[in-house]
């Protein structure tokens, strides 16, 4: 993409925002799609979930400030979108986040999207069991190969704390796995 500073005033200007905003969804749609999948884990609703992060971004371009990359900004957003998304289910079927999860993961063998063998559906079981900040960070670097100043500026964490959260998750899913 061009200088994000005057593709950002491309976004704002009324005249160019359309021709923007259609490049910046062709630019972002997939790898936003991947990030929200890897949260969800769910096709349909990572495409529900896709679509209202875009519908959020359009309406607060206007307040985006410049002080993160675009892109950073919009995984925060997608982030959020996600988790919600993920708390309302549970909160609808009056179970726990993590009962969310394990539901998903039940269903993700008969999901036409899965790509997935025995092994990635175990890692993913293991990935379920971690706490929810661990699961962000491991998807993250595991999965989008983000870099942790990324990731840093997404979640708003420290590098330090980032690599702590990663190492404690790795050792975690090993332990599963060996144990599964």
């Amino acid at each position: 993409m061009q200088d994000e500073k005057a593709f950002i005033a491309q976004l704002l200007n009324p005249g160019t925002q359309n021709a923007a905003f259609r490049q910046l969804v062709g630019q972002y749609s997939r790898p936003l799609y991947s990030h929200i999948r890897n949260i969800v884990l769910d096709h349909d609703d990572a495409d529900d979930v896709l679509q209202n992060t875009f519908i959020k971004v359009f309406k607060n371009l206007d307040g985006f400030k410049g002080d993160s990359k675009l892109f950073s900004w919009m995984y925060r957003i997608a982030t959020n979108e996600a988790l919600t998304f993920i708390s309302q289910k549970a909160k609808k079927n009056n179970i726990s986040n993590e009962e969310v999860n394990q539901k998903v993961l039940g269903n993700l063998m008969a999901d036409d999207y899965f790509e997935g063998d025995a092994l990635q559906l175990k890692l993913q079981k293991a990935v379920a069991q971690l706490p929810e900040k661990q699961q962000l960070v491991f998807k993250m670097k595991y999965f989008e190969d983000l870099k942790y100043e990324d990731i840093s500026e997404i979640l708003g964490t420290s590098v330090g704390a980032l690599k702590a959260s990663y190492h404690h998750a790795v050792k975690k899913i090993e332990d599963y796995i060996n144990s599964h």
